[in-house]
Order: C-alpha cells, then structure tokens, then sequence
C-alpha cells in the first residue's frame, strides 16, 4: 500500500525545466605581490605593522586577527605548522561596506594609519 501511495505522489511533482549546465564562476587567484610584509608574519609582527588588533578571534589551533581602518578591514590568518608559532597563512581583505578590495592595497593602507587606527 505504502509503495501505492508513494508512486501515486511521484506524477504530482512538476517536470523540471531542463536547465543548462553551468559551470561555477571561477575563483579569483590571489597574488602575494605587495603581501610580503604580512604574510609568514606572527601576531607580534603584525601589531607592530599595523597597531593593535581590532579583533582577536581564536578557533582551535587557530587564530584571525582583524585590522580596520577607514579604507579597508583586513582579517589576517594564523596557524601554527608543527610545534612553530601561528604564523599568517593567508589574508582577506574588504571596503568597510563589504566591497571587494585588493589585499595589497588594504595593506598598504593600513601601514599608513596612525596609531594603529
């Protein structure tokens, strides 16, 4: 009965629409050129390159620490490899109204601001 009921269902859903294929957008490559300053760097290097962070957030082995300015906000990384220090390992970066902006450009900026702000 159960199987009765449930192959009566199946002719009440629509037909799909054949939609095309899609490939996904590709992801953007990210070049380290102008990072140089900032990436293999620990927290203490970056404080020191940027100010004090306006966010510190830790996860696991893990950590982010966010620097933000005027121009851009810029989330740096770190993560230890083996028994080494967290060290940046990668960077986002974006508009203080969550635009897009190049990661050198934001850093670049932020080296720029007084004090840290």
């Amino acid at each position: 009965m159960v199987l009765v009921a449930a192959g009566s269902l199946g002719g009440c859903v629509a037909p799909s629409a054949g939609r095309p294929n899609v490939a996904p957008a590709p992801q953007p490559s990210y070049s380290p050129i102008g990072l140089e300053r900032v990436l293999g760097q620990n927290a203490a290097g970056l404080v020191s390159l940027f100010g004090p962070a306006d966010a510190d957030v830790r996860e696991g082995a893990g950590r982010k620490l966010q620097f933000a300015g005027s121009f851009c906000v810029l989330d740096a990384y770190l993560y230890p490899k083996g028994q080494d220090e967290a060290k940046v390992t990668y960077l986002d970066a974006r508009e203080p109204d969550g635009s897009a902006i190049d990661r050198a450009s934001c850093v670049a900026a932020l080296t720029r601001r007084d004090g840290g702000k």
